[in-house]
Order: C-alpha cells, then structure tokens, then sequence
C-alpha cells in the first residue's frame, strides 16, 4: 500500500507492506502528523484519478480514529496546512470515529465542554471509561472498518501515558500485539501516532516491540541556529534488509503548503 508521499514511496520500493501496523514516533512539530495529513490527502487523489494496479493497493477506505479531537478541528488544520478546496474530498472520502466522549467521561472535564446526552448516558460512559473500555472501545471501532483501508489511531499519547504506570499496560500492549496480527488478515495498513518523550523508554520500546515497522521524526540541529526535521527508520519488517542495501535508511524531511510532507537528502546511519 504506497503512503501516497511521492519522495518516499520509490524509496520503499512502491509503498508499506500491506497490513502493517506503523507506528509514528515524533517530537512536537518535527512531521510525524503531517505525514499522516499527506499521506491521507496524496492517496485520496490516486484513488480519485484510479492509479491503483495489480501491485499497489490503494485504500478501499480512509479512516480516522480521534480520541480526543474533533472532526471538524483535524478538516480544518489540513486545509489551512495544504490547500482549502481539498475540504469537500476530505469531509466525503474520509471515515472519522470520535471516541472523545468515552475517552472524557473518565476524567473531570465538564460534560458540556465535549458532548452531550443526558444523565443516565453520562454515567453509563462514564463507567465504561473507569473500567478502562476505552481500549475495548478502540478494538470495536477497529473491527468494523472494512478491509483493505489505511486507518490513522490518533493518538497512543492520549491513552498510553494513564496505562504505563498501572495494570491497564498489560491490556493496552495486547490489544497492540492483536492489531498486528489481525492487520494481516484485514490486508490493512495501521498508522498509530505517539509523541516521544512522553513514556519512559522502556515502554517506547515495548510498544516498538508489539509493531511491524515504527519511524522516528526527530529535528537536529545543522548549526547557524537552525534545525533541520529528520525521519529515520528504527524498525520496518520486510523492508529494513532492502533499506540497509541501499543505504537508504535516514532522510531530510521538509513540509510545504505545495508539497506536504517531503523527504530529501537521503543519508546513511553510522
């Protein structure tokens, strides 16, 4: 399944796996969502211009789970990011599943401030919340979307940190363990973000450890008081020996309105 990132795709040899489960490891700001925004934006026009063929599969469907945003806020930081007449594709072509409301009923934020319903719903999520659903929540969602399709989980940072210090860690890695079994049998590509830093590296590592590839997005400094974005592969089943070949393992990454996320200047890791 090719990401749609035209500077990176040829590089992978045509694209990921299909039904791998990625994992996007990224500092704040050094490309790990925009990547995901491309990629959703670039495939979208090749499946609307009909640019699949016998060894690249294009996504029969596009879905976005959000635990803690809404539709409307990840719509509008695309287009402002890339370009506003993408808006009515996106809106059309991409399946969004907001478990905010299940997500927020656990904690102290004001239902007003997130959702509505009335008391008895209320307290109905918000034992499920408590009792740690929101994974099992996250598993149901998984099971509908159809085969075939890319599916962005956005994001392990909002329901892995609560988990790393308590039993829920165990859960929260199976049900990684089960994605990347099942995602096989789905032919479906998983994208799950996470920010770095926020866990302790040993539970980063576990986490790398429960999935079939996982990118870092990381910004280094180049002197002069600038600092350049770089994306590196840590892991990639299947495809890693064919990188090493090819010395093709660390990139320079650029994002532009024109573009989206772009890869250039290809190094090597010493």
């Amino acid at each position: 399944m090719p990401t749609g990132i035209a500077s990176l795709d040829p590089v992978l040899d045509g694209g990921v796996p299909t039904g791998s489960v990625v994992l996007l490891l990224g500092e704040p700001g050094a490309g790990s969502v925009e990547f995901v925004q491309t990629s959703i934006i670039r495939l979208l026009a090749l499946r609307r211009g009909g640019a699949g063929g016998e060894h690249r599969l294009l996504p029969d469907e596009i879905s976005y789970v959000t635990l803690t945003r809404m539709r409307e806020d990840i719509l509008q930081e695309m287009v402002l990011s890339f370009n506003p007449e993408i808006y009515d594709h996106l809106a059309e072509e991409v399946a969004f599943h907001d478990l905010s409301e299940i997500y927020f009923d656990a904690s102290i934020v004001p239902p007003g401030w997130y959702g509505g319903g009335n008391i008895v719903e209320r307290l109905q999520k918000k034992q499920r919340s408590e009792r740690g659903d929101v994974l099992a929540e996250i598993a149901r969602v998984l099971g509908k979307v159809p085969e075939n399709s890319l599916i962005i989980v956005d994001s392990l940072t909002d329901i892995a940190p609560p988990l790393a210090e308590g039993e829920g860690w165990h859960a929260f890695i199976a049900l990684l363990r089960g994605l990347q079994r099942v995602s096989k049998r789905w032919k479906t590509t998983i994208y799950l973000l996470l920010t770095s830093g926020i866990l302790e590296q040993s539970r980063e590592i576990e986490i790398i450890d429960s999935v079939d590839a996982a990118i870092f997005f990381r910004w280094e400094d180049t002197g002069a008081q600038r600092r350049q974005r770089v994306m590196y592969f840590e892991k990639f089943q299947g495809v890693m020996p064919y990188l090493e070949d090819k010395n093709l393992v660390k990139f320079a990454a650029k994002i532009s309105a024109a573009g989206g996320f772009e890869v250039q200047n290809i190094r090597v890791i010493i």
